[in-house]
């Protein structure tokens, strides 16, 4: 599985992230610009000593990305869509994308697949779910549907 980070804000959120696909053995890619300096001390923290288990690769925008990942389907996560995440049968090379934590993935990004667009639900008074927890949520349910490829059960 592939987690995608659009713009990202918060190096807590990215770091947390990293940490969560070094965890799960699925890559992380990130699209600049970024809101924070990548050697922040924060993002480390956050990803702890999980930073040699990430697989990360960082782009210069959202065209060298497509460029350089044109295999599995994109789905764009969205408090705009009308699909649910769980409606999806997720398949090993997919990539899940994230927008910014301000604003979300910008408009020309959700036209390009509609029918790709998903959202996790939630209550209409809450504005959004932390990045980090709705990356977890989707990730998870989508290593849930393949049967959790090359994780083990730890003790």
């Amino acid at each position: 599985m592939n987690v995608v980070l659009f713009q990202p804000e918060i190096p807590q959120n990215t770091g947390n992230i990293a940490r969560l696909c070094a965890a799960a053995g699925c890559r992380l890619h990130l699209i600049e610009p970024f809101g924070f300096i990548w050697d922040d001390r924060h993002l480390r923290r956050a990803g702890l000593d999980y930073w040699s288990l990430a697989e990360i690769q960082r782009y210069l925008d959202f065209e060298a990305f497509v460029q350089a990942n044109p295999e599995g389907n994109y789905y764009y996560l969205t408090t705009k869509a009308q699909r649910l995440y769980n409606e999806v049968r997720f398949q090993p090379n997919d990539h899940i994308i994230f927008g910014p934590e301000s604003r979300g993935l910008p408009p020309e990004l959700l036209a390009l697949n509609p029918q790709h667009n998903l959202r996790i639900p939630m209550r209409a008074a809450a504005r959004s779910l932390n990045l980090a927890n709705s990356v977890a949520i989707v990730l998870y349910e989508a290593l849930r549907q393949q049967g959790f490829p090359g994780l083990g059960l730890q003790s």
